[in-house]
């Protein structure tokens, strides 16, 4: 070998680089080396950084039938395992036999953890599966390599095999184990490892009780973490961090709170993970203000956010409807030289896309260029979204192209761009070339493209679509599916169509769901639709949907316009929770009722319960007052919204104001707080004050608002009829009237006509004015008592009807609904229910009074202008409508 050295250099040449030619001297024996000389060779060239010579020199060594030591081939591994170096790896690994005496546990070890480390799993498992003897360290690099890999199955696997094997982990093992126990929710094996940890004697072990509080917390045993917790000597920030986001999971987010404050006073300072903990768990639950309150005490404590808090708190306000703070905490971030993330970005682009505002929006894209995020697939879905609702198709499509590998999801936001914009041929084209990319159509995808039809009012495509989902595609349905041709029926005005695909959503075993609910029951407000509210609202209990707070809501909503405000209070007094919606839906559907005193209390509770009133309940107690005839209580309510709520009042309470002054017969205040108005006037605020007039007997009023009402809306047929009465009560012929007549809809119309509905044995009937009865009932009845009605409370109004009157031919429509209800209306129901599309005359009003007390009925008629409730012959309008 003294052939081999160069003495006039320091670096050792490899053997490959020796002459072609070149031959051993006989004299020296060809299996002979020098192992310390080699070894040494081998270990330069590797510390200075030439691992590819090394492995060269190997494979020449190995020709020669040369040996190594075991310690020099676990240093060329380890070079290996650091400079990610997998295909020399593997050299090595097929040179072992030829250059280790012996292949020892520990260098398959190496070698099985060399694969995990570079990359390749299958190969660490034919080491693995290929050794003759595995000891607690083969066994750990292979969980390791699992555990790196995140194959928590195969970790549980390998746990159970190594425990057959009669190999028990130590307290170093334990952690990966309890780990992948936390990610696969294994609670089971997570307390069988806890025994063993007790038995075994290392329950003292820090890190392993972490672990398993950490399996506990992740698998909801709150009970099962605080009696660990507690029984825990020592404990380090991990276990403070693990116990606080186990009652952060469950919800319990006071508790959570309670333990950081005693964290610090036990001496144990929260760290950042601490903090962002509580925070993503504040933004989690909708409570934004308290993780800011949250966020501003930390950077007291001198903690600094970092991008996870930053993004926690952007995130959680763009999913709570918060868009402009999202955007605002957005600016501050990058103020505070924080670089954003990805996800960071898509919320606060999400939140841009919800606000329709495009020129943030382009601000972000350009910081999205910026930062070398624009090939970031999440984010390009992002801004497909941004551009397609702010109307920029042909960017959404130019964004849309450029995302280099574009998932179910891009194709999803690109193919709902178009049909929210009303091109679902685009649309459609779009999804037919999905096949072309290798993307398969998602339910999303059908989802959409049907919905968009639907709202374009394509309903065969839709339905086509509908029904080839799964035919076609194989895509099973879901709710939204259902859902999405539900809502497209209503939007469409086809009631009877969307109750249709509501049942056969049933007949198929699919479930409604909350959103289900919510587009159906609108559909149910009227009177004539209760029997289907209660319907309804069988299928919310059987879904276990009646603590969804919107759900319940809607259902007090719908109860009360269906004439059954009892339901509507006895859902509000059964929810656990109620928030604002709650306490307004409840308060008008009182009002709606003429309810005064219960609606008035209603608010009374509701401040009693910390809630503060916002716009919705000024309306409504305003209007209570009005019914009540409480005028200075209304008086000091409208001022109140002003100078203690800081609420604005808008055209709503305005309108409430005339009514309540209208109500009492104070119409010169009424008419003085219209002209004080700085806001534009529209037609219900004219309206209540013709109402006003009409009632209380002001002909030359009743003519100024029926004149300021014709300016808004010139067209209305029912406005210039009412006109012309109150000018032929003033004693003007029609030919002298100077306003000009509304051009008709068609050469039919003369006026609008009446018409009535009423529901008998699931049936809904129409009633036209002027159509024959099929029966005198109660007609000579009727006809007897009227003379002897009471007319003192009409004796001043103005005989003025939106329709013509009754004569021998015309019967008005809600008088032949009733007469048709009392007849084929079981005897058992003793309610019935008729919606009207205009306004009921006197005459009707006193006949229902009178139907009423003689029959024992209680009678529901909602027309244009009110809800009227007879019973025991009394209205609860009290004459005013």
């Amino acid at each position: 070998m003294e052939s081999v050295i160069l003495p006039c250099k320091s670096i050792f040449p490899t053997i490959s680089e020796l002459p072609q030619n070149y031959h051993p001297k006989p004299k020296i024996p060809i299996n002979y080396v020098e192992p310390r000389f080699t070894d040494t060779q081998l270990n330069y060239l590797c510390t200075n950084g030439r691992l590819s010579e090394a492995i060269h020199a190997i494979e020449s060594i190995s020709q020669y039938g040369y040996k190594v030591k075991p310690e020099t081939f676990s240093k060329l591994i380890e070079f290996c395992i650091n400079e990610r170096a997998l295909h020399f790896g593997r050299k090595l690994h097929k040179k072992m036999r030829f250059l280790l005496e012996k292949v020892d546990p520990f260098i398959e070890t190496k070698l099985l953890g060399m694969y995990s480390k570079c990359g390749s799993l299958q190969e660490a498992y034919q080491v693995f599966d290929e050794m003759h003897e595995r000891d607690l360290f083969a066994w750990s690099a292979m969980i390791g390599a699992c555990s790196r890999d995140s194959r928590w199955c195969e970790v549980m696997d390998l746990l159970y095999m190594m425990m057959g094997d009669g190999v028990v982990p130590d307290s170093f093992l334990f952690p990966k184990i309890l780990q992948a126990c936390a990610n696969c929710a294994d609670f089971k094996t997570g307390m069988l490892i806890h025994s063993i940890v007790i038995r075994c004697g290392m329950s003292s072990e820090i890190r392993v009780n972490n672990s398993l509080l950490s399996v506990y917390a992740k698998c909801g045993l709150l009970s099962c973490a605080k009696r660990l917790f507690e029984s825990m000597e020592i404990r380090d920030t991990v276990s403070w961090n693990s116990i606080i986001m186990a009652y952060c999971h469950k919800g319990d987010i006071v508790e959570a709170r309670r333990l950081l404050n005693l964290m610090r006073l036990e001496g144990v300072e929260p760290g950042l993970i601490t903090w962002n903990i509580l925070i993503a768990s504040y933004n989690q639950f909708g409570r934004c203000d308290e993780a800011l309150e949250v966020m501003k005490e930390m950077e007291g404590n001198g903690i600094i956010p970092d991008v996870f808090t930053w993004t926690c708190l952007i995130s959680g306000l763009a999913q709570h409807n918060r868009n402009r703070q999202a955007i605002e905490f957005f600016r501050q971030m990058i103020a505070n030289a924080v670089r954003p993330s990805e996800v960071t970005l898509t919320s606060t682009v999400s939140a841009c896309a919800s606000l329709k505002d495009l020129r943030k929006g382009r601000e972000l894209h350009s910081l999205v260029v910026k930062l070398g995020y624009d090939g970031e697939v999440i984010i390009g879905n992002a801004m497909v979204d941004l551009y397609s609702k702010c109307g920029k198709l042909e960017a959404a499509r130019l964004v849309f192209d450029m995302i280099p590998e574009k998932d179910v999801y891009s194709w999803n936001s690109m193919i709902g761009g178009y049909c929210q914009a009303g091109y679902c041929g685009k649309a459609y084209d779009l999804f037919m070339r999905m096949h072309e990319f290798e993307v398969s159509p998602n339910v999303i995808t059908w989802n959409v493209l049907i919905s968009g039809h639907m709202q374009n009012g394509d309903e065969d495509q839709a339905l086509d679509l509908f029904w080839r989902m799964e035919k076609d595609g194989s895509i099973e349905r879901d709710a939204a599916s259902w859902n999405s041709l539900i809502a497209g029926h209503l939007q469409n005005g086809q009631k009877g169509k969307a109750l249709g695909i509501f049942r056969k959503m049933q007949s198929f075993g699919f479930k409604p769901n909350a959103v289900t609910i919510l587009s159906i029951l609108p559909a149910c407000a009227d009177l004539i639709s209760a029997k289907k509210v209660k319907e309804i609202h069988c299928c919310v209990l059987r879904c276990n949907l009646e603590n969804d707070l919107s759900v319940a809501n809607s259902l007090i909503d719908t109860y009360s316009k269906s004439g059954s405000i009892k339901y509507s209070k006895a859902i509000s007094d059964g929810m656990s929770t109620k928030d604002i919606i709650s306490w307004n839906t409840l308060i008008a559907g009182y009002v709606l009722h003429s309810c005064s005193s219960e609606a008035i209390k209603l608010f009374h509770q509701m401040k009693e319960a910390g809630l503060k009133p916002n716009r919705g309940t000024f309306s409504s107690v305003i209007s209570s007052y009005g019914l009540a005839k409480m005028v200075e209580e209304g008086k000091r309510m409208f001022s109140s919204m002003s100078e203690e709520y800081r609420i604005v009042p808008g055209l709503e309470h305005c309108v409430a104001m005339v009514d309540l002054y209208g109500r009492s017969g104070k119409l010169e205040e009424a008419i003085d707080f219209i002209d004080n108005m700085t806001m534009e006037h529209d037609i219900s605020l004219w309206g209540a004050l013709l109402t006003a007039s009409r009632v209380h007997g002001n002909l030359n009023l009743a003519i100024h608002a029926g004149e300021q009402l014709l300016k808004l809306d010139p067209g209305n047929v029912v406005i210039y009829q009412l006109l012309l009465q109150l000018y032929v009560l003033r004693g003007t012929s029609e030919e002298s009237v100077t306003v000009m007549r509304p051009r008709k809809r068609n050469h039919h119309e003369e006026s609008l006509i009446s018409w009535s509905w009423t529901e008998i044995n699931n049936v809904v009937h129409a009633f036209a004015s002027g159509q024959q009865s099929n029966s005198e009932v109660p007609d000579s009845w009727i006809k007897r008592k009227e003379a002897k009605a009471e007319g003192s409370s009409s004796c001043n109004r103005l005989c003025i009807t939106e329709e013509e009157n009754e004569d021998i031919t015309r019967v008005h429509s809600e008088k032949l609904a009733l007469s048709f209800a009392l007849i084929n209306s079981p005897q058992s129901s003793r309610v019935i229910r008729i919606v009207k599309n205009l306004r009921m005359c006197e005459d009707c009003h006193r006949t229902a009074k009178l139907v009423s007390q003689k029959y024992e009925r209680e009678i529901y008629i909602h027309d244009s202008k009110c809800l009227h409730h007879f019973k025991d012959g009394y209205c609860s309008c009290g004459n005013y409508w």
